[in-house]
């Protein structure tokens, strides 16, 4: 670790202290619990956001073990605390994360990236292989995997690159990669182009059960775009690329999903125009879909003032691509929400917009976000747990996202409506390129639990 390193991962974990120190609910302390019975932590009147049931309910949970002993259960052992109406979650998995290691450590440890999440009430981060180099082969992966179990406070699992790094030539040793521990294969924006060498990726991956993840997009129409075509792009004279082009590329990828039968992901649905492809292919196919959440809550008007902060891929969309995405999320034709968590450092931003960095960081940020769709009366908060929690977990085939006895206890208590203005300094990631800086914004996370240990907030009582 260089000094520069460790002076930052210690400044996060300060501010991780500090931000401990009180309730990040709205500033009256929890009841203290009294002393640790051995037997696990039962929170008393909280509101359980169940995604699984499809409803918001009081109610008490006893955790014990690493798991959900019981829910508004008899047994009622354990060191109690009065949670005060806090709602309490499972803890989100946020699908599709970039860490810079290796390679580009500076911008996001696994470290940082763990406290991150932990304040942000994410207990499982599934880490792309865009790295430097990409992670293609299991020694890479079982490197990063116990890299990540060394130093992170939440669960990290991993996404295989689906060719030699990521360059859409040779296919990776799938067999190999799923046995060292690789949940899904992907070769992220690097979009394969030789369709016989993805076609026979793909047939490789369906006889192992494994899960491809696709970016829908066609790669000579959006090569060198910085935003959506449009009369808005044409005015700021930014390169941009036509919404098409997203409909193109999942059209290819549904027909190689057709003709061979693997169980595909779209990382990111975010026009209109793809929606019916979707739909079509979800009905009769092992498909699904998700969405980042700044394509949720951000349009491409937000790069009016050629902020590179809203740089992103693919890029902002119209306002009514917003909202029939927004509409999709909420009617279950997308699956997932993610942050996309893409940090980068000043210098790659501090540029002009068309030659800045694409990427944000959204770890922190992905739950006050997503719970702007929640205060507008546009998603319900079951809902939303559902494409954050519940959905990802079942199809990476993780234990994951539910409020059942005996499932772990990765779980968030939050408050849904306190106020707050984001600092982005505040943010314990490494890199702070996030477009949320200065913005007002809802929910606040109060407890983290990661397999029963709390991992972030204010002390609430003993291991669980």
């Amino acid at each position: 670790m260089t000094r520069h390193d460790a002076a930052t991962e210690t400044e996060a974990e300060a501010a991780m202290t500090e931000a401990n120190e009180a309730l990040t609910g709205g500033g009256a302390a929890l009841a203290a619990p009294p002393a640790n019975s051995g037997a696990g932590l039962l929170l008393t009147n909280v509101r359980l956001v169940d995604p699984e049931a499809g409803e918001v309910r009081p109610g008490t949970i006893r955790i014990a073990e690493g798991r959900i002993a019981a829910v508004d259960g008899q047994d009622r052992t354990g060191e109690t605390v009065d949670a005060r109406g806090l709602h309490l979650a499972p803890g989100i998995v946020d699908m599709g994360v970039k860490v810079g290691e290796p390679g580009e450590r500076h911008k996001e440890s696994f470290r940082s990236a763990g406290l991150a999440a932990a304040a942000g009430g994410v207990t499982t981060m599934v880490v792309r292989p865009d790295t430097n180099p990409a992670i293609d082969s299991p020694e890479m992966l079982e490197f990063v995997t116990r890299r990540a179990a060394e130093v992170s406070p939440v669960h990290i699992r991993h996404i295989a690159a689906l060719t030699r790094a990521r360059e859409g030539r040779e296919m990776v040793e799938i067999g190999f990669l799923i046995d060292a521990g690789a949940v899904a294969f992907s070769d992220c924006d690097h979009v394969v182009t030789n369709t016989k060498v993805l076609s026979r990726c793909l047939i490789y991956a369906k006889s192992l059960g494994a899960l491809v993840i696709g970016h829908p997009q066609d790669p000579g129409l959006s090569d060198g775009a910085a935003a959506t075509s449009g009369k808005f792009a044409s005015l700021r004279g930014l390169p941009s690329v036509s919404p098409i082009a997203e409909r193109m590329g999942l059209e290819r990828d549904m027909t190689l999903v057709e003709m061979t039968g693997v169980r595909y992901h779209a990382d990111q649905i975010t026009t209109a125009r793809a929606l019916p492809v979707l739909e079509r292919a979800k009905a009769r196919l092992d498909v699904t879909a998700g969405v980042s959440i700044h394509h949720l809550t951000l349009n491409d008007l937000d790069v009016g003032d050629y902020r590179t902060f809203f740089k992103v891929t693919p890029p902002l969309r119209s306002e009514e691509d917003r909202r029939a995405v927004v509409e999709a999320v909420a009617s279950g034709l997308i699956d997932t929400i993610s942050s996309f968590h893409t940090p980068q450092d000043e210098e790659s931003k501090r540029l002009p917009f068309e030659e800045a960095a694409p990427g944000a960081v959204g770890l922190q940020t992905l739950l006050p976000a997503a719970l702007r769709l929640h205060h507008a009366g546009l998603v319900s908060l079951p809902v939303l747990f559902r494409a954050l929690a519940l959905n990802p977990a079942r199809r990476l085939g993780l234990e994951a996202g539910r409020l059942a006895e005996g499932a772990p206890s990765d779980l968030v208590l939050f408050d849904p409506d306190a106020p707050f203005v984001l600092d982005r300094f505040t943010l314990l990631s490494k890199s702070k390129n996030t477009p949320f800086d200065g913005e007002r914004m809802q929910g606040k996370v109060a407890a983290t639990f990661v397999s029963g240990r709390q991992v972030h907030g204010a002390k609430l009582g003993g291991q669980a």
